[in-house]
């Protein structure tokens, strides 16, 4: 079998970028308590909470879900680039989302506080934007590959924010040959039409690339529906169902080289 090309997820696969929520969160929350007294990890805990529950009323929720925006990107992000109009509500939904979800959160420990709130929605973007985490073999593994295959980055979320995080990690980008942002696009992993446009990008076929990536229901399940060697990374031991099956399935990047090595020798 000739591999030609290794596609791969950003979020969760080679940027770490639960890690950077939850250390934001942290940070905000702390601000908080030392503020209001909440118990810091109440507050967080709510904060998510409210944050899901709010982000799915709003009209834009429907888009969200299909371009891959989660709730707490929301809490942070801007939304100003993408031709799509529904970025444009985005961009006008999010300063009310930020301040309501946080203020909510510290209502429901019993705050009434909604200055306290709207600081917290700025403290939150502040700490998130200073946190670009990778994992700590993302580079290794992408040097040893970058000399034998063609790499590309398919992510999906908004442009300007999936722009941002890795203009925070500008050591990335040389890796790829094409990045592709499902904002751009128009549509989100599983999409096929997003992997056959990433594929002509790459000039290839399905059967010459393998997809890297965290989440069965984008990355697995799009890889699969076009004929694409699906590798599902599963950092946690998290348990799958039969629902979606990845053709392989590895517990660090530093397994993919080996892997390669074995189906290229297949």
């Amino acid at each position: 079998m000739k591999i030609q090309a290794v596609m791969f997820d950003l979020d969760d696969t080679l940027l770490w970028d639960d890690r950077s929520v939850k250390q934001a969160f942290e940070a905000t929350c702390e601000l908080a308590s030392q503020e209001a007294g909440v118990d810091a990890a109440a507050l967080e805990e709510a904060v998510r909470r409210e944050a899901r529950a709010l982000y799915e009323t709003y009209e834009t929720f429907p888009f969200t879900q299909m371009i891959g925006i989660n709730p707490f990107e929301g809490l942070w992000g801007n939304f100003k680039a993408g031709e799509h109009e529904m970025f444009r509500r985005m961009e006008a939904i999010v300063p009310d989302y930020r301040r309501e979800a946080w203020t909510r959160g510290l209502k429901a420990l019993g705050v009434d506080d909604p200055v306290l709130g709207a600081k917290l929605a700025e403290e939150f973007p502040a700490h998130r934007r200073k946190l670009p985490l990778a994992y700590e073999e993302t580079f290794e593994v992408l040097d040893a590959l970058k000399s034998r295959y063609k790499l590309l980055l398919l992510t999906n979320g908004s442009p300007d924010l999936q722009e941002e995080k890795l203009a925070m990690t500008p050591e990335l980008i040389p890796y790829f040959d094409e990045i592709v942002i499902s904002g751009q696009f128009g549509e989100g992993k599983p999409s096929p039409k997003l992997f056959a446009h990433a594929l002509g990008r790459l000039g290839l076929q399905a059967e010459d690339c393998v997809m890297v990536g965290d989440k069965l229901t984008t990355d697995i399940k799009g890889a699969n529906g076009v004929g694409m060697i699906s590798i599902w990374i599963n950092r946690h031991g998290a348990v799958r169902g039969d629902e979606i099956v990845p053709s392989f399935e590895i517990a660090s990047l530093n397994e993919l080289q080996p892997l390669l090595n074995k189906l290229s020798a297949e």
